[in-house]
């Protein structure tokens, strides 16, 4: 190469180098660093990101709100169905109630596990009554903030040796100061090989016994699976010995939900609408743990709703009257 052919190659490096370095302070000017600018999804996703942290935190400084007790119990009591937990869950309060004036006077309190047990097909209202007894153990002072955090199997249990204690702990920890919902929890001792299951359920254990002042652990799932739970470990017998049945909705309670949702909506349900809604509630209601109790009846209204813009979306002058109504003809294609 020629002296003058080194001599261009150089120039050309030069502004080479010249432009990268100009395009990267472009980018500190615009993003805050020297990185290159980022993508649209990028900046989409951690939008997202910020948005999941900004509702995190607003639920958790709305959790530690403290309530009324007695207006708790009477939202308790509105609950659709539910008499027989409803029941318990007063006799829950009460116990709580006591405990926490003793606790405030400086009288011994006598060793008291608050940990729950919650058995029922799906649907019946475990999640809701869970949600509700974070806000009472709060309100009366037992939990620091009372929020609840809802996981399953797949939220705590890891595929590789190790990382499954990591994983139960973060979760743990988030939900310090108020209530781990663990559904299926009867998941988490299947006898597979290299299942990792035990390792979860050995580090809640050790941290419900390091921070018993200020956390509630309740394990939901089907009747006869969670008893086996219980009986597989010594410790879950000695720390969960409060047990909470959720019997199946029947098809009146079911059409009071469904109704409930139409007010909630302002909706019209016509009379043989509702005769037809009833029907096939009772008919659903044979097979509770297929048609999923109160989630079942969501979906119904969700379906009916759909059939409904069917039906009117062919109309040429819609009403307000038109768009609150559901018909006997809704109730019908929505539940085929």
């Amino acid at each position: 190469m020629s002296n003058k052919d080194e001599l261009i190659s150089a120039q050309l490096e030069v502004i080479r180098a010249m432009t990268e370095k100009n395009m990267k302070s472009v980018g500190a000017d615009l993003f805050g660093s020297t990185s290159p600018a980022p993508k649209a999804e990028e900046i989409k996703e951690e939008a997202k990101k910020e948005a999941k942290k900004e509702t995190k935190a607003e639920e958790i400084a709305k959790a530690t709100e403290k309530e009324d007790i007695d207006q708790l119990k009477k939202e308790l009591n509105d609950y659709i169905g539910l008499e027989k937990v409803k029941s318990e869950v007063s006799s829950l309060i009460n116990l709580a109630t006591v405990y926490a004036l003793r606790r405030k006077n400086d009288l011994p309190t006598p060793e008291m596990s608050l940990h729950l047990v919650f058995s029922g097909n799906p649907g019946t209202g475990k999640t809701m009554i869970a949600r509700f007894m974070a806000r009472v153990y709060h309100s009366l002072g037992l939990l620091s903030k009372g929020q609840l955090v809802e996981v399953d199997r797949s939220s705590l249990v890891a595929g590789y040796v190790g990382q499954t204690a990591q994983k139960t702990y973060k979760v743990l920890e988030s939900a310090l100061g108020g209530v781990l919902f663990i559904d299926e929890a009867y998941s988490l001792t299947s006898k597979s090989e290299n299942d990792y299951g035990l390792e979860a359920v050995e580090t809640i254990l050790k941290y419900m016994e390091d921070h018993r002042d200020d956390i509630i652990v309740i394990i939901a799932g089907y009747n006869d699976l969670m008893q086996n739970f219980i009986d597989s470990n010594p410790g879950l017998q000695s720390r969960f010995n409060k047990y909470i049945d959720f019997e199946d909705y029947t098809p009146e309670e079911m059409l009071d939900i469904f109704k409930m949702n139409c007010r909630k909506g302002r909706y019209d349900l016509d009379a043989d609408a509702e005769a037809t809604l009833l029907s096939y509630f009772c008919e659903k209601a044979l097979q509770p743990a297929d048609f999923g109790n109160a989630r079942g009846v969501r979906n119904t209204f969700e379906k009916i709703l759909s059939a409904q813009a069917n039906r009117i979306a062919h109309m040429a002058n819609v009403t307000k009257e038109d768009l609150v109504r559901l018909t006997k003809e809704d109730a019908e294609n929505g539940v085929k």
